[in-house]
Order: C-alpha cells, then structure tokens, then sequence
C-alpha cells in the first residue's frame, strides 16, 4: 500500500531538506560506483556467479582441459584475496555514506517535526484568538440584548405606572360625583328650620 503524498508548505519543506541532505552526501560517480558494487556483492546473484566461476576453474584445471592454474589453485586463491582488498573498503565507503545518508535525513526529519509543531502551535493559538474573539462578540451581543430589554422593561414600567395612575383619578372622578348629589338628596329630604327656632323633637300634647 502506497503511502498517503504529503502536500502543503511543510511537505515541501520536508522534500526540500531529503534533496538538500543528498546533495550534502555527495554525488560523486566513484562513490555511486563503490555503492552501487558495494550493493551487488550482497545480492545472490553475485554469490551464484562466484560460485559458477569457481566451479568452472576447478572443473577446467582438475579434468586438464586447461592448465592456467594447477592445483593448489594459487592463482585463484590469489584472485579471492583481490576481491577481498577491493571488496572491504568499498564496503566500508558504502557504510559510511549511508551514514552520513541517515543522518543528514535525521536533521531534516528534526527540522521538519520543528517546522509541523510551530505551524501547529500558530495553528492552535489562531483558533484561540478566533474562539477568543466569538467570545467576546457573543458577550458583547448579550450584554447589548441585556441592555434592550432593560430599556424596554423600564418603559413598560412606566407605561403600567401611567396606566395605573390614569385609571385611579378615572375612578376617583367617577366616585366624586355619585357622593355630591347623595349629599344634595340628603339635604332636600331634612326638614326646614328657621334661625333660632327650636326645633320639635316631641309631639305637642293634646288638651284634655
């Protein structure tokens, strides 16, 4: 399964630094040969190879059909301990920018996971400062809804106190006037007595 390509600022960065850490190891063709020979002495081809030569020159030179190299097989021998003098330092060459190889991707993969964590950390304290400034426009849109509705309690207060008011001096108005002609009927209804005269409470009593 092939893995996911990264985009965006930070995967170019990344690329930017494997190429730039390849370059720093070095593309010289010697060394790409020794690492490229390096490579096929442990591959099984050269191991069967080998194995096919030699048998090929022991076959050759035990059964007589050539005589280059008699038993005890000196010249091969000696052909063995080339390979070997030539084999090791390539070898070792190999290692060693390889090395150099993992480490130099070692300090781009370091500067890359510094590149992602401060682009997470500007990514994280943008989303505070938004969240941060919603915050603050929902309070200040309560706070301004607050204020409305305090404004239109205090006038519905006012409006309940005007009505209030008007329905008791409409009620005193109306009571007011039912008192004075009670008042005016009352005073038809008592008995007329001049000033000074006093007034008969008893009945005069009747001659015998």
């Amino acid at each position: 399964m092939r893995r996911a390509r990264r985009r965006g600022p930070c995967a170019r960065s990344h690329r930017a630094s494997v190429r730039a850490s390849h370059r720093r190891v070095g593309q010289h063709w010697f060394a790409l040969k020794a690492e490229a020979f390096a490579r096929f002495f442990g591959t099984p081809a050269f191991l069967l190879s080998r194995t096919l030569i030699v048998a090929v020159w022991i076959a050759l030179n035990v059964c007589g059909i050539a005589h280059f190299d008699a038993y005890p097989f000196v010249l091969l021998n000696l052909a063995f301990s080339l390979q070997s003098a030539y084999a090791a330092p390539l070898i070792l060459l190999s290692q060693t920018r390889q090395a150099d190889r993992d480490k130099a991707l070692a300090d781009a993969d370091a500067r890359h996971r510094e590149a992602l964590a401060l682009a997470s950390q500007r990514r994280g304290k943008a989303l505070a400062d938004k969240a941060l400034a919603h915050q603050a426009a929902q309070m200040q849109e309560l706070l301004t809804q607050n204020t409305e509705l305090t404004e239109l309690t205090r006038e519905l207060t006012e409006q309940i106190a005007r009505l209030t008011q008007d329905v008791h001096e409409k009620l005193t108005r109306e009571k007011h006037p039912k008192s004075s002609a009670s008042n005016a009927l009352h005073r038809k209804s008592e008995p007329f007595e001049p000033d000074g005269a006093p007034a008969q409470d008893a009945q005069a009593p009747v001659p015998e």
